[in-house]
């Protein structure tokens, strides 16, 4: 068994917990593995350095708006749970959507809310308010 084959075979802690982490995360993997790829330079014609650099600063700012994305959700959901431990009733709701082009699109006829008035009034009567 060579010196290579043998390293490979026997992972440390951090790798490992590495590697599982990625799993948690194919969309990061998945980034890192195209920035893997464009650092061997396998397949195909040998690049530039310009055209290298171009790759990796592309890849770069991939992986930044996923692992953004990705924190933004797990910060929203972190949010949310504490909210909700301060607050018992507190609950998400969705935009009302129905609303919003309604007063804002002016779908609801008229130029200013002035003129869309009963409409309004009847759009918000519809919904259930807290």
């Amino acid at each position: 068994m060579t010196q290579k084959s043998k390293h490979l075979g026997t992972l440390s802690a951090p790798e490992l917990q590495m590697i599982e982490r990625l799993r948690e995360h194919p969309e990061l993997m998945e980034r890192f593995q195209s920035i893997l790829e464009i650092s061997a330079n396998a397949d195909g014609p040998v690049k530039s350095a310009d055209e290298v650099e171009g790759l990796l600063i592309e890849e770069m700012r991939r992986l930044g708006n996923v692992t953004m994305g990705d924190w933004a959700s797990s910060a929203e959901k972190r949010l949310a749970g504490q909210l909700e431990q301060k607050d018992a009733t507190a609950r998400a709701r969705k935009k009302n959507t129905e609303m919003v082009v309604c007063v804002w699109g002016g779908e609801c006829g008229g130029a200013g809310l002035a003129h869309q008035r009963e409409k309004l009034f009847a759009l918000v009567a519809q919904r259930n308010w807290r």
